[in-house]
């Protein structure tokens, strides 16, 4: 199991969209046949354009179809399971990938495609409005 971090970060450029770490409050259901529908409430880790990362009590299989509902918003989209490794707490973190694109999902503004934490722009603190340097570069 690779370390949420290497997930979060360095594999960001094989992926449709960046990465973001972010603890949304979610619902998520799994089909239960006749039965009422099994849920978990729970938090993401790691969200994304295309999905999230989540930990669950409940067992699910890669594969399997679920339903994530955003708390805050009650929006409701449909999911596949894409990853599930059994973590140290006894849970399980699972990816999950949409089935129908949902970018505004999350409610949040994603960095661009060629954005990098280790870039000059991620560092610099923009001067105030009436301002003509940051506060860093005053001595």
């Amino acid at each position: 199991m690779e370390p949420l971090s290497l997930q979060a970060g360095e594999k960001s450029n094989r992926r449709r969209s960046q990465r973001v770490l972010l603890s949304v409050p979610v619902v998520v259901s799994a089909p239960g046949g006749d039965k009422q529908l099994p849920s978990e409430d729970t938090r993401t880790l790691v969200v994304n354009a295309h999905g999230a990362l989540v930990l669950l009590r409940m067992k699910v299989t890669v594969g399997q179809m679920l339903t994530l509902k955003n708390a805050k918003t009650e929006e409701e989209v449909s999911c596949r399971v894409v990853y599930s490794s059994q973590n140290l707490t006894g849970k399980s973190e699972v990816g999950v990938e949409f089935i129908k694109p949902a970018p505004n999902f999350w409610r949040i503004a994603f960095p661009p495609d060629d954005w990098s934490q280790k870039s000059a722009d991620a560092k610099r603190i923009s001067p105030q409005p009436g301002q003509t340097e940051s506060p860093s570069q005053k001595k």
